[in-house]
């Protein structure tokens, strides 16, 4: 059912149908038309020998070449009936278990009736409807056929261009359709008129396909363009402050111990590690960072990870497992996810480990629906009136965690609080050399 709900199998069938109605249609005008024509010759040879046979009466002579006969038996009683009222007809109807084309008229007080017969026409309209069925199924099966091919034609390119769509959404910023700009939907060279005043051909139709791939293309390339400048611009502001964060650091320990000088050093560490996120961000982005990967038991890498971070947490092992995965930036996504938990959650945070599968969970009011549907963005925040968001920690966590080939899983506990999944990819290392 669901092939049949394709775009391909929609414009098939539509077209099908289409010829299917205009094929009845016209079969039917066929029909009627050549059996009038038929149907009428041989009244018309009935109508000859009715003439015929009442000559011959009304002179009291034989009419022995036609089949003639007063008032016969077999005579239809609308044709009688007809007769009776002082008129000549015809009919088709029976004569001896035969069908037969009856003419009648007045004779005198009776029905002179003649007969001709009427099977080899009766013969010859099937042959002619079989003919127009045969011809109208040929018809639909070859518009069929091409609306097939036509719709596949279509339904490709647009199943073309909405697998790059789907590319561009998911980062994937140097996807492209790359149609031709001058190929025609069908024979693989687009018509041109003439060329116009200004020398240029215009396209004597429009390819609706080619266009919305064009401008897939064209979107896809000023993103591109926006975000990498937007990455540029990330990066050099990270660096140009990092020189003067770090001479400022320097000058803060110069001053003397009090309130200030603690108020100054913890702004200015903040800003330094902001700046720090901001050039690993730099780094995830253009896509240069590789994992150092090795084979590391799960359990105690979380261990150590959440000791390392000193914050408040319960580490449950149900199942130790070893897994491929460099220890740094799996460090950096733990500390960056408990940090997110303590800042914005409530204790206890839940740290459990099963197998691949690690767990890390919080009791407070859980992640913003924003943030479980789209993923985490840079410096949004959940409810701006409470100061609630995830600033870079997630986008951190997201960036080292496609390097690490984990997918992430954003979302809420039933009972409340934030809960993230991480499984992380278990095998062999790969050969070197």
């Amino acid at each position: 059912m669901r092939a049949l709900s394709s775009l391909r199998w929609k414009i098939a069938l539509t077209t099908t149908t289409v010829c299917c109605l205009v094929a009845a249609a016209l079969g039917i005008l066929v029909h009627n038309v050549v059996a009038r024509q038929v149907v009428g010759e041989v009244r018309k040879e009935a109508a000859r020998d009715l003439d015929h046979a009442l000559g011959h009466y009304e002179y009291g002579t034989a009419h022995g070449d036609v089949n003639a006969a007063l008032d016969p038996p077999g005579l239809p009683a609308p044709l009688r009936a007809l007769v009776a009222r002082g008129r000549t007809g015809s009919m088709v109807g029976t004569h001896g278990g035969e069908p037969v084309m009856w003419a009648a008229g007045p004779a005198d007080r009776s029905a002179l009736a003649v007969w001709i017969p009427y099977g080899n026409t009766r013969e010859r309209l099937r042959d002619i409807d079989t003919a127009i069925l045969a011809s109208a199924a040929l018809a639909a099966g070859v518009v069929a056929l091409a609306g097939l091919f036509l719709a596949d034609r279509i339904s490709r390119r647009l199943a073309t261009t909405a697998a790059v769509a789907r590319r561009i959404s998911a980062g994937d910023l140097d996807a492209r359709v790359d149609f031709p700009a001058d190929a025609g939907p069908d024979t693989g060279a687009e018509a041109e008129a003439d060329p116009g005043p200004d020398g240029r051909r215009p396209r004597r139709y429009r390819d609706e396909v080619r266009d919305v791939a064009h401008a897939l293309d064209s979107m896809a390339a000023s993103l591109q363009e926006r975000l990498e400048a937007e990455k540029r611009f990330t990066a050099d502001v990270a660096h140009e402050l990092r020189t003067p964060l770090t001479g400022s650091l320097a000058a803060a320990a110069l001053l003397p111990e009090g309130r200030p000088k603690e108020m100054i050093n913890d702004r200015l560490k903040a800003l330094h590690r902001l700046t720090e996120d901001l050039l690993e961000i730099s780094r995830l982005d253009s896509g240069v960072e590789r994992a150092d990967l090795s084979r590391v038991e799960l359990g105690r890498a979380v261990e150590r990870a959440v000791a390392a971070t000193r914050l408040p947490a319960e580490v449950r092992v149900v199942r130790d497992a070893v897994v491929l995965t460099d220890r740094r930036r799996l460090d950096r996504i733990l500390a960056n996810l408990l940090v997110n938990a303590h800042k914005h959650g409530r204790p206890p945070v839940e740290v459990t480990v099963e197998g691949p599968v690690v767990v890390i969970r919080d009791h407070g009011p859980g992640y913003p629906a924003e943030l479980i549907e789209q993923g985490p963005k840079r410096f949004r925040t959940g409810d701006p009136g409470r100061g609630r968001g995830h600033g870079l920690g997630l986008t951190i966590v997201a960036g080292q965690a496609a390097v690490l080939e984990i997918t992430p899983v954003f979302a809420n506990a039933p009972d409340g609080g934030a809960l993230t999944t991480l499984r992380l990819p278990v095998g062999r290392l790969p050969e070197t050399g």
